[in-house]
């Protein structure tokens, strides 16, 4: 593979060059290209580059000793259990527990809820090409929408503003004030692409949060949280409430437990043990495509969280009929 640099690419490094003219059925990331680079197999007017961040000038030749990746399999259709919470001719919405994966991925390709929405069928035409309307951590519980159909996905995506997804947490501390914006914009960490990070220059982010319970007493130290989200970034509310100082119980990538311990050893001893972010996808306002009918979903806390709640005495019975405004 080759190609001729050009003024687009004056003073660019290499590997955005490469990324720019490489059609993407090679498939190259920058990792890949940086180890083709240094396997030399990356040349420069036929001399090995030096660095993957080599800067290009117009008229350089570029060739490449890479060969196009293969097709990606589609995903396999599984007879997995599905807790279907609604389903019509166009839409399904699912109950996603905690631990299980989305979507397929490069390193787990069966197990997930599509692999599961695949392995329910459809009808004999063809038609049946369901998509994620949007993703849910692996370790985060709750509602996740599917379109049936690729015209479907493609009308949910341009009235994405107008779905409403609010979620439970319980954080460590006492968010004050009690209700808010968040607004902060996120972007990858350039230590680690798989982290989320709150930097000049990313993503508009916002997530609106309120409090609907405070522990007190010995239990002090926890807070139940519900946030909607105004955008749907990459572990958006994960971010967001870590960076304000309130990271979610459990979450071992951003929300570190504090040193303080809480005065009640049990809950303390409970909420450090917590296997997973304490984060559910808790209720789901959107419009049907097809009809134009609203509909209002909620997924019952699960056990893990709920037992939390119960512990931190942050009153399970209040979310019933807790504010949906």
């Amino acid at each position: 593979m080759t190609f001729v640099a050009d003024r687009g690419d004056v003073a660019h490094r290499l590997d955005q060059a490469v990324l720019r003219h490489v059609p993407g059925a090679f498939g190259l990331s920058r990792s890949r290209l940086q180890k083709l680079v240094a396997a030399g197999r990356v040349l420069i007017n036929g001399a090995p580059a030096r660095r993957a961040a080599q800067r290009l000038a117009a008229g350089d030749l570029v060739a490449l000793d890479a060969v196009a990746a293969p097709p990606p399999t589609p995903p396999a259709a599984e007879a997995l259990p599905l807790d279907v919470v609604f389903e019509d001719d166009d839409v399904l919405v699912v109950c996603k527990p905690a631990g299980m994966v989305a979507h397929p991925t490069s390193r787990q390709r069966s197990g997930t809820v599509l692999n599961a929405v695949l392995g329910r069928g459809g009808d004999d035409d063809g038609s049946w090409s369901p998509r994620l309307v949007q993703r849910l951590d692996r370790d985060t519980s709750g509602l996740m929408i599917i379109a049936k159909r690729g015209d479907v996905h493609t009308a949910l995506q341009r009235d994405r503003h107008d779905i409403v997804k609010d979620y439970l947490a319980v954080v460590w501390g006492r968010p004050s004030p009690r209700q808010g914006a968040i607004d902060a914009a996120l972007g990858r960490d350039p230590l680690d692409r798989r982290r989320m990070m709150v930097r000049t220059g990313g993503a508009p982010s916002q997530t609106t949060y309120a409090v609907l319970a405070h522990s007190t007493g010995a239990e002090r130290g926890l807070s139940l949280v519900r946030c909607r989200l105004g955008t749907g970034r990459t572990h958006q509310i994960r971010v967001h409430l870590t960076e304000r100082g309130w990271p979610i119980v459990g979450d071992q990538t951003y929300g570190h437990a504090p040193r303080r311990r809480l005065v009640s050893p049990a809950l303390d001893r409970h909420a450090r043990a917590f296997a997973r972010q304490a984060l559910h996808a808790w209720r789901l306002r959107l419009r049907l495509p097809s009809s134009g009918r609203v509909i209002a979903l909620e997924a019952a806390v699960p056990d893990d969280l709920g037992a939390l709640i119960d512990a931190a005495r942050l009153g399970r019975a209040l979310l019933t009929g807790a504010d949906e405004r």
